[in-house]
């Protein structure tokens, strides 16, 4: 096939890359940030800074960051990616993950996916979150451990539900696969996931790791929910 825009289709000279108009139009995270949320900031005031919701509700991972903002371009392409079963552009998203956690990757040990159910995974057929961590491992020459964490049970779709809800859908919901608890003893784990809204998933995902023994847990996602209503404890 010849090399199309990921985004809006148009031709290009190389594949697994979008235009110049859509590239303009993602909104990408960049310092100052919140050291812990990974979300954006005002102005930067020299060094580490905390957010005031992460100091009003400090999450149970170490630090998240994402690439970009959950808005216009980015939107469509997660969807293309988790819905459309668009999977060309897993070679870009990976890179943009690599740049945007480079800190988090600097010295860590595995690369866990956020993982669907068995019956979801039948599903859809894929996990997103497992594509995307697949190509940050492959990139950063870390660990992957696809199968470390489970979805022990199944919950409802997060989309739509509040953020009290959406902690509630997700407790209890993840569990340790059985043989793995040695290989997260002591480990600095990045968890990948697609998407960040409330962080309401990688609270529950980083409590399971942390409770194996694992030493951090990072977080990062190819976008971010910036929406106050969700910020807020």
């Amino acid at each position: 096939m010849p090399p199309l825009c990921l985004a809006c289709h148009r031709p290009l000279a190389a594949h697994s890359a979008i235009c110049a108009r859509c590239w303009a139009e993602i909104d990408f995270i960049r310092a100052p940030l919140c050291d812990c949320l990974g979300i954006p900031l005002p102005f930067d005031i020299g060094g580490p800074m905390i957010s005031a919701a992460a100091a009003a509700d400090p999450p149970d991972y170490d630090r998240a960051r994402a690439v970009a903002r959950f808005d216009g371009v980015m939107r469509e392409l997660v969807h293309d990616l988790k819905f459309r079963d668009r999977h060309d552009g897993r070679r870009l998203f990976g890179q943009w993950l690599v740049d945007a956690g480079g800190e988090l990757l600097a010295d860590a040990d595995i690369v866990v996916p956020v993982p669907l159910t068995r019956t979801r995974l039948a599903g859809r057929r894929f996990n997103q979150s497992a594509i995307l961590a697949q190509e940050v491992a492959q990139l950063s020459r870390r660990r992957y451990e696809p199968l470390a964490l489970l979805r022990r049970r199944r919950t409802r779709p997060q989309v739509g539900l509040s953020r009290a809800q959406r902690r509630d859908n997700v407790a209890g919901a993840f569990a340790i696969a059985d043989g793995k608890r040695q290989e997260l003893a002591s480990a600095k784990v990045v968890l990948v996931d697609d998407v960040i809204t409330t962080g309401a998933t990688a609270r529950a995902c980083a409590r399971v790791l942390k409770r194996a023994g694992a030493a951090r847990v990072d977080v990062l996602a190819l976008a971010l929910v910036t929406d106050a209503a969700f910020l807020s404890p």
